[in-house]
């Protein structure tokens, strides 16, 4: 009775290994055929971004909600005042530049149009109705994280520019082998810190099969995480301290 029991249990664990093995195989290519590329691992164009409203909104949005941080670089125009204008500075790693009229300004996490207020609030002491117009030169320090079956390992990304889960998930090489494309995650705090979760179906985006709504858009802080595929479930059960051998031992018996 307990051989009976035994071998029912290996039965059920070598189908189940098989099964595995099977639906891996079947989304490898086939010996002779040339593998197409991942499409998540070429570049993303938009080639009538300049004429495409819902691409202006979002770089409005980004600019507009985008909280500067050390190593961003900004420049200050002061219209008709070309000595309190700045062409390029660099926030300092205390969240601070220098203005030659106004000193030193904390400026970390303050956006584009509330730091616009605060240096017209403060320039009004001294300058007659000024006119004050800032513009983020360079973004460095919004970021956001990519972990899991991506090509690189993942890793950090920085938000230069508005990003989506597909422009991040390019940034680090795109899918790896055993990443499961149906099955990436975003991690998001929203403002009262709790943590959300939200589930991306990435193959739909890459068939062009979804709306442009479900490619989402990255805030900093963000983490995206791409799941292990069925290729990535065998790889586990190979690695298996003595499951090769078992095989073997079934095998040859």
């Amino acid at each position: 009775m307990k051989n009976r029991d035994l071998m029912t249990k290996v039965t059920h664990l070598l189908m189940a290994f098989i099964t595995l093995w099977s639906v891996a195989a079947a989304q490898s290519p086939q010996q002779g055929q040339l593998k197409k590329p991942d499409p998540a691992s070429q570049v993303v164009t938009h080639p009538d971004q300049d004429d495409d409203p819902l691409f202006k909104n979002i770089y409005r949005d980004f600019y507009n909600s985008y909280k500067l941080g050390p190593g961003d670089e900004i420049a200050v125009r002061v219209f008709g005042q070309p000595d309190y204008s700045i062409e390029r500075t660099k926030i300092s790693a205390l969240g601070r530049i220098y203005h030659p009229l106004l000193g030193d300004i904390d400026i970390s996490g303050l956006t584009i149009p509330q730091l616009t207020k605060k240096m017209t609030d403060d320039l009004s002491e001294y300058v007659i109705n000024p006119k004050v117009s800032i513009s983020l030169v360079e973004a460095a320090s919004a970021r956001v994280g990519v972990l899991g079956e991506v090509r690189s390992g993942g890793g950090v990304v920085v938000m230069t520019r508005p990003m989506t889960i597909l422009d991040a998930i390019t940034a680090v090489g795109g899918f790896a082998d055993t990443g499961k494309k149906s099955n990436v995650t975003l991690l998001r705090r929203d403002p009262t810190g709790n943590l959300r979760t939200m589930r991306v179906d990435m193959k739909r985006i890459l068939e062009g099969k979804s709306q442009a709504t479900e490619n989402l858009q990255l805030q900093a802080g963000d983490t995206v995480i791409v799941h292990g595929n069925a290729k990535k479930t065998l790889g586990t059960i190979m690695t298996l301290a003595g499951f090769t051998n078992f095989l073997g031992w079934l095998i040859y018996r």
